[in-house]
């Protein structure tokens, strides 16, 4: 599935986002109200995650303003606010569940799939496939032409989410925020010294490119040329 976290709180934020993700799921991070409103209304996702209080909107206003544009994601309420006109009030302003903090993480995970589920949310890939080169995301392992390719776990993750994208554009900003799990200054170079690094081991050995450079813009995924 694909979640949308809404969470001011970074620590958090960045636990949730690597759990979800090691449990199979495509996680991405708004850091306030309006960030999240905006990504909620504008991107589609199978579950929210949204946390109450939030700097520049709150959580049951994000909420509230996606069903009355007629918004249906369904959305998981996170709050210190645990007594049961907190969850009532939560649950009107148009939550589909609502969990009290500190919470389990199984809990958590628990009840996001049953929203997904409720929604019908689309079955989690666990593999890709770009030209001959394979990525299994269960196991791990990566091959191209039937040939092991042994990435470290960050150039595993930047490949998992090139593949994921195949096809389309992906920008520096997007790796930054999805791939490193927070905003780096973006004149860094650590995505230029894994890209290399990851085109060497993908590309080197075998005949055409699958990753190429979008100038001033980012990179793309692709078979064929």
């Amino acid at each position: 599935m694909r979640i949308l976290i809404i969470e001011d709180d970074r620590e958090a934020a960045a636990y949730l986002l690597k759990a979800l993700r090691e449990a199979g799921h495509t996680a991405e991070h708004a850091g306030d109200g309006e960030e999240g409103f905006h990504m909620a209304e504008t991107r589609d996702y199978d579950v929210l995650i949204v946390d109450r209080m939030l700097p520049h909107r709150d959580g049951l206003s994000v909420i509230a303003g996606l069903r009355a544009n007629g918004r249906t994601t369904p959305a998981l309420i996170l709050s210190a606010l645990g007594q049961v006109d907190d969850r009532v009030t939560g649950l009107r302003a148009g939550g589909d569940d609502y969990l009290s903090k500190p919470f389990a993480f199984s809990e958590l995970l628990a009840r996001v799939e049953v929203l997904g589920r409720r929604r019908g949310g689309r079955d989690v890939e666990t593999a890709y496939k770009v030209g001959d080169l394979e990525l299994d995301r269960l196991s791990h392992e990566v091959k191209r032409a039937g040939k092991p390719i042994v990435l470290q776990p960050r150039e595993f993750r930047l490949l998992e989410y090139l593949m994921q994208h195949a096809g389309q554009v992906v920008t520096r900003t997007m790796l930054l925020e999805n791939v490193w799990d927070y905003h780096f200054d973006p004149q860094t170079n650590v995505i230029d010294v894994h890209i290399s690094r990851l085109r060497a081991k993908i590309e080197r050995d075998f005949g055409s490119s699958l990753l190429h450079t979008v100038r001033g813009s980012g990179y793309i995924m692709r078979a064929g040329e």
